[in-house]
């Protein structure tokens, strides 16, 4: 994805303006939890947060830009600057404790000491358990930064020990002002009208990823998906792009299935509610599967897709 400054972020001015308040007033926890999507900007929002905390001529509205503090932030080489990223899909208990440890030292620019964990949800037990001491007790001038792209999956003990980062989501129509701002958004037909990429907002996670789409060829890849699922489904079999997945496409195809599935009840306004209740139902069973073929070795991609055409025949045919 493009590197983004905050400014270009309008959806996070309002909570980094809330921090960057209280941290000028030196009233801010020295735990914050950030639930802010990686997709979304997270990790943008985790970074000035990190810089405001660090700097030493700090403004009411955010770091200076221009210490020597900053300026070690902006270059990644800020030694009293702590992040911590998954090692494969968990952040284990030995980066924490390795963390840990390097928290007790003494900041070496006699500054602030700042950690930054990254998706904290990929915590396991033993990680989330080693961190707790050091969220009690950080010792002084210490910010702990967690920002997580599901904060239900992290634990009571974790979040019950953090200062919660208010976030509002950004509108559809934020987003869509927003990629036209960088005018990522496809040419307008003879009429024109768009159509509206934010379908597949459910499918790539997030604007962020959505801009990264559109500015690849996954995008077109993904309406074309759309196109074969909805001839498939009429015809019954399987239609163009859905005969040649690969076992790293099908996820984002099945993804699309399930949007295209929900979006069926919702526009067909003469489905009987058993047959409205089988359709979400088998919605249900796709994003279920998406979530197993993360972890499976090898798919046969066709026999899947053509099994669900014909389950929502056998739901129509219920009627």
């Amino acid at each position: 994805m493009t590197d983004y400054t905050l400014t270009q972020l309008p959806w996070l001015a309002t909570a980094f303006e809330r921090f960057a308040k209280l941290c000028y007033q030196n009233q801010h926890s020295h735990a914050q939890l950030i639930p802010v999507d990686i997709a979304l900007g997270g990790i943008e929002l985790a970074t000035e947060m990190a810089q405001m905390a660090l700097c030493v001529d700090k403004t009411p509205v955010g770091a200076c830009g221009i210490c020597k503090a900053c300026l070690l932030c902006k270059s990644g080489n800020h030694p009293d600057l702590h992040w911590v990223r998954s090692d494969g899909n968990q952040i284990k208990v030995d980066q924490i404790r390795e963390l840990c440890q390097s928290l007790l030292h003494t900041a070496q620019q006699s500054g602030a000491r700042v950690a930054v964990i990254e998706q904290s949800e990929r915590m396991n037990i033993a990680a989330a358990n080693a961190l707790l001491k050091t969220l009690e007790e950080p010792g002084a001038n210490t910010l702990l930064l967690l920002q997580t792209d599901t904060p239900a999956s992290l634990l009571p003990t974790i979040t019950s020990r953090c200062q919660k980062i208010a976030f509002t989501h950004p509108t559809k129509t934020h987003i869509t002002d927003w990629l036209d701002a960088l005018d990522l958004l496809p040419i307008a037909n003879a009429q024109g009208q768009r159509h509206d990429v934010t379908w597949c907002l459910g499918v790539v996670g997030g604007p962020l990823k959505l801009a990264a789409s559109l500015q690849s060829k996954h995008y077109p890849q993904l309406l074309e998906y759309r196109q074969d699922w909805s001839a498939s489904l009429q015809s019954g079999h399987l239609q163009n792009s859905l005969l040649k997945l690969t076992d790293i496409q099908i996820i984002d195809a099945l993804k699309v299935l399930y949007l295209y599935l929900r979006q069926y009840v919702l526009k067909s306004n003469k489905l009987n509610p058993l047959i409205q209740s089988k359709v979400i139902e088998l919605a249900g069973d796709v994003m279920h599967m998406t979530h197993k073929l993360a972890t499976m070795a090898n798919v046969n991609t066709q026999a899947l897709c053509q099994n669900y055409v014909l389950q929502f025949r056998h739901v129509l045919a219920l009627s």
